[in-house]
């Protein structure tokens, strides 16, 4: 058993997983023990080279292409403008205040996602489910940029290919005009015809097969956009944060100048306003239904990207995120309501969950512009942007604690940053080659509702919030960030933390569990029973994680229960808290003259 000294005394502990804080560091960059037995490399933490890089890579990643076709959507399915009063209300009291912890807790450990939980070791779980999580997250989202950049090499032609019927993918019942059926059918309603942008997505795009037991070929058009997708993500972000800061700033805000463009357009067509209508009109009775608040709460959590561990940033781009999605409602319903007029159908048959808002509903509404390719390469490079920055911050986290993790004396710990993250986007390719079969949209649904659903998220925000104000002390936290900003966070931070957002993400995880339906696409294809059990190993492998971890350390440690608490509860400080803590906690930091101690150094596990 190692010895070591607090400010209460010295004890025996023969705990495997050493909690303390260190002396400073040597002049060589490694923190010694008092007796000089000990030594161990400190690593610097790399930094944003100015406040306006780490705020504009916090928009992008909060800010991503969720807003555009995800809030909208989930806001007409559920009653138009009422969705708004539980969202809201989810967004004050679980999403802004999960959202200022982490960047909070990220910037004051000053660590990655995994090793920023050094504040409470035994929780250490939570990082890597945030890092399980992260994985998932980049190896599917980045297919929605596979085909925005497919479509968008694809909009350089006059006509559209997908505003046309007569290709090779085009069946017979592909047509331009549905007011051509039965007199008194609408146009959704009119037997076998199909819409060109339909048999496009479908046919030339997905090739989709019969189902997920039915991968078939691979697209290698879809492999080369893949491809082409990876090595632009790796480049942009190989050099770290000072890199990744600077082409944020384009990425995060050249969308914004394409949506007022589209929206300024957008309101001049016939149907617009029926569109925007459509989009603030509340329809009361879904507020007491309970999906209305399960799609709420999930959707604060997604579009926050909480429970990812790259953001562990600023509160400032809490009120932007709002505002972003409900601008960007009004941007995709007046195209909505345009459409809808143009066809001759309710607009509630027009817009589809998911991708298919993006890449059926938008091709088509930019066929009926004028100078459509320009108008198609505008929004299909706005998409791309859009999940490009996400993208650049997620592989950034994951890389970052990976980083983290890493031996520094081994081989493998001495790998450079560069071949980390090569090595990481070469394993998501791989991955992401079963999403480029003629089954690939299946194998993607099952990644987005399982691997970084809403239910993760809330399993994750709710351990994030009992361990902050619970293990380590809301208090202190509040104290620990006011030495950090020079100010004191308001106190409803405090008590949403320990007792409302716990209490919110529960109650939100029971109702999607009780009202839990099996996965289906489109309505018409059911998953297997084998498809269920691997989405939901998906989702056990980073849930797991948190419990797994705890019990791991727990029977590792020797000692009573309330020793082996007390040791794993006690965070681990590096040489910058220094700077945060009173003078009279960073007395109790440093060893006493003439005291000989013993200091353990927590490895990552």
């Amino acid at each position: 058993p190692a010895t070591v000294s607090t400010s209460s005394g010295a004890y025996s502990s023969g705990c495997c997983d050493g909690v303390g804080a260190g002396p400073p560091p040597n002049p060589d960059g490694t923190a010694a023990a008092a007796n000089g037995s000990v030594a161990v490399p400190v690593v610097e933490r790399e930094t944003w080279t100015r406040q306006m890089d780490f705020i504009m890579s916090c928009v992008g990643f909060a800010v991503g292409l969720g807003n555009v076709w995800r809030f909208p959507y989930l806001c007409y399915k559920n009653g138009g403008g009422v969705f708004l009063i539980p969202y809201l209300l989810i967004v004050f009291i679980g999403g802004i205040p999960v959202f200022f912890l982490e960047i909070a807790l990220g910037q004051f450990m000053k660590q990655g996602g995994v090793s920023a939980w050094n504040i409470a070791p035994l929780f250490k779980g939570l990082g890597l489910a945030s890092m399980v999580i992260v994985f998932f997250c980049n190896t599917y989202y980045i297919m929605i940029l596979v085909w925005g950049l497919y479509f968008l090499f694809h909009s350089f032609t006059n006509p559209l290919p997908w505003a046309t019927c007569g290709h090779p993918w085009n069946t017979e019942n592909c047509t331009l005009d549905f007011r051509r059926s039965c007199l008194n059918h609408t146009a959704s309603s009119a037997p076998g015809l199909r819409s060109p942008v339909i048999e496009f997505w479908e046919r030339k795009v997905l090739r989709l097969s019969g189902g997920l037991d039915e991968p078939g070929a691979i697209s290698y058009e879809m492999v080369l956009c893949l491809l082409a997708t990876w090595i632009i993500v790796y480049f942009c972000m190989w050099k770290g944060v000072k890199s990744t800061g600077k082409v944020v700033y384009f990425t995060a805000l050249f969308p914004y100048l394409v949506l007022v463009v589209m929206l300024a357009h957008g309101v001049t067509l016939p149907g617009a306003l029926d569109g925007i209508v459509y989009y603030l009109k509340p329809d009361w009775s879904k507020l007491g239904e309970a999906q209305v608040w399960i799609d709420a709460g999930t959707q604060i959590f997604f579009s926050y990207a909480i429970g990812l561990g790259a953001l562990t940033g600023c509160v400032h781009v809490g009120p932007y995120q709002q505002w972003d999605q409900f601008f960007a409602g009004f941007v995709v319903f007046s195209v909505l309501g345009f459409m809808a007029a143009e066809q001759g159908v309710d607009i509630s048959k027009v817009a589809e969950s998911g991708p298919g808002l993006a890449f059926i509903a938008y091709p088509k509404a930019v066929t009926l512009m004028p100078l459509a390719p320009l108008w198609a390469a505008l929004f299909f490079f706005m998409l791309l942007i859009l999940g490009l920055d996400s993208q650049f911050v997620g592989v950034e986290g994951l890389i970052t604690g990976i980083m983290d993790m890493l031996p520094p004396k081994s081989v493998v710990g001495s790998l450079q940053r560069e071949v980390v993250a090569a090595i990481c986007c070469l394993i998501c390719f791989l991955i992401d080659m079963s999403m480029v079969t003629e089954g690939g949209m299946y194998v993607f649904q099952l990644f987005d509702y399982y691997s970084a659903s809403g239910i993760t998220l809330l399993w994750q925000a709710f351990w994030e919030c009992v361990v902050i104000a619970w293990v380590y002390g809301a208090d202190r936290f509040m104290d620990d960030v006011a030495r950090m900003i020079g100010y004191q966070p308001l106190p409803y931070m405090k008590w949403c933390w320990s007792y409302i957002t716990p209490l919110v993400c529960v109650g939100v995880f029971f109702f999607h569990v009780v009202n839990y339906k099996p996965l289906t696409y489109n309505t018409v294809y059911t998953y297997p029973l084998w498809g269920e059990l691997l989405g939901w190993a998906l989702a056990l492998s980073s849930m797991l994680c948190i419990p797994l971890t705890v019990l791991y350390k727990l029977l590792r440690c020797k000692g009573s229960l309330r020793e082996r608490w007390q040791h794993l509860t006690t965070p681990v400080w590096g040489r910058h808290h220094l700077e945060y803590l009173a003078p009279e906690s960073e007395a109790k930091l440093l060893p006493s003259t003439g005291t000989k101690s013993t200091l353990l150094f927590e490895s990552v596990i």
